[in-house]
C-alpha cells in the first residue's frame, strides 16, 4: 500500500483523461473572474474550492503576455495562503500559457509532468477570461494529478488510513518473522543432536528437520509476500491483476510448502513406514488439484481482464472520436 507509482498514475490518467478534462473544465469556469485574485475577500471561495477539491495546489491570474499579476494562492492541507514570490514573474514560456496561445482555445490542459516544487506528477490547466475593462486575462491551476486519480476513484479516505493498516500489516510480519526464528532455533538444536550422538539419533530425526525448514521457509515466504504487497509496493485494489498477483503468490507458497511435505512424506513410506503413504498421495492429489485450480484462476482473471481493458479502451476511443 505505498504511494502510486508514476506508471499508475499515467496509466489511470490516460484511462480516464476524458472524465479528467470535464472535471477541470467545471472548476476553470468557476473561476472565470478576474477579481477573485484581486479582491482579499474572496478567499473564502478558494477556501471552499480547496475543501471540495483537494487536488488543487496553485492558482494564479497571467496578462495576455504570459505575465503573473495576482499572488500565488497556494492550497496546503486544504488551507488556502496567498504568496507573492510569484508576482510579475513571466510564464510565457511555459506549456499552459504556449498551448493556450497556439491552440486559439477558451482552454488548454497540458499533459502530465514532474513539477518543479517536488510535488510529484502534476497537470496545469489554463484558461482565457475578460476583465471588467475588456482585457484578456489567464487563470491557471496546478493539480497534483496523484491526488487527482485518488479522488476520482474515491480512494482519497483509504489512503488517509494506510499508516494504520501499514502499522498492523507490519505486527503481523514481526510475528511470522519471530516464529520463522523459533522454528530455526529448533532445527539447529536437532542438528547439533544428529551430529553430537549419531548413535542415539531416531532415523527419522533428518525428516523431522527437514520439515522445521519446510515450515520456516514457508512461514517466511508468506511473511515476505505480506511485507511486499501491503506495506512496501502500491497495490491498486480497483485493478483485478493486484488482486491475482496477490492471490498467485500466496498460493504459490502454499503449493511448493505442501509439495515438499508430500515428498517427505512418501520418502518416510518408503522407509518402511507404510501408514505414511496414504496421507502422501493425498498431499500430492491436494498439489495437483492446487496447481489446477491456479492455472484456471490466472487464465480466466488475465481474460476477464483483458476483456475489461479493452471494453474501456473502445470506449474511450468513442468518446474522443
Amino acid at each position: 500500500m505505498a504511494a502510486m507509482s508514476f506508471l499508475s498514475v499515467i496509466e489511470r490518467y490516460h484511462e480516464h483523461e476524458s472524465v479528467i478534462h470535464e472535471l477541470l473544465d467545471s472548476i476553470l469556469l468557476g473561476l472565470s473572474d478576474a477579481t477573485l485574485f484581486q479582491n482579499g475577500l474572496s478567499d473564502k471561495v478558494f477556501s471552499e474550492l480547496a475543501k471540495s477539491y483537494p487536488f488543487v495546489q496553485l492558482l494564479y491570474l497571467l496578462d495576455q503576455d504570459g505575465v503573473q499579476i495576482s499572488d500565488n494562492i497556494l492550497v496546503l492541507n486544504q488551507k488556502v495562503n496567498r504568496e507573492k514570490y510569484g508576482l510579475n514573474t513571466d510564464r510565457s514560456h511555459r506549456p499552459y500559457f504556449t498551448g493556450l496561445i497556439h491552440q486559439q482555445d477558451k482552454r488548454y490542459i497540458t499533459s502530465p509532468y514532474l513539477s518543479n516544487t517536488g510535488a510529484g506528477l502534476c497537470i496545469s490547466a489554463s484558461r482565457r477570461l475578460i476583465n471588467s475593462v475588456g482585457d484578456t486575462e489567464i487563470v491557471v491551476i496546478d493539480i497534483n494529478l496523484t491526488q487527482l486519480i485518488e479522488f476520482m476513484m474515491g480512494d482519497s479516505a483509504r489512503r488517509k488510513m494506510m499508516p494504520i493498516f501499514k502499522g498492523v500489516y507490519s505486527v503481523i510480519v514481526l510475528g511470522l518473522f519471530v516464529l520463522v526464528s523459533v522454528l530455526m532455533w529448533t532445527v539447529i538444536k536437532d542438528i547439533y543432536v544428529l551430529f553430537s550422538q549419531p548413535a542415539k539419533n531416531d532415523p527419522l530425526l533428518p525428516f523431522g528437520i527437514i520439515i522445521f525448514l519446510t515450515l520456516a521457509l514457508a512461514i517466511f515466504d508468506l511473511g515476505k509476500t505480506i511485507l511486499e504487497e501491503e506495506v512496501l509496493m502500491h497495490k491498486d485494489i480497483f485493478r483485478h491483476s493486484s488482486t491475482r498477483r496477490t492471490i498467485t503468490r500466496f498460493i504459490s507458497t502454499i503449493l511448493i510448502a505442501i509439495s515438499i511435505e508430500a515428498l517427505l512424506t512418501m520418502f518416510k513410506a518408503s522407509l518402511g513406514e507404510k501408514q505414511y503413504l496414504q496421507p502422501a498421495i493425498m498431499m500430492m492429489l491436494a498439489v495437483v488439484g492446487l496447481l489446477v485450480g491456479l492455472g484456471i484462476y490466472v487464465y480466466l482473471g488475465a481474460k476477464a481482464e483483458q476483456l475489461l481493458t479493452q471494453n474501456q479502451q473502445h470506449r474511450y476511443n468513442k468518446t474522443s472520436g
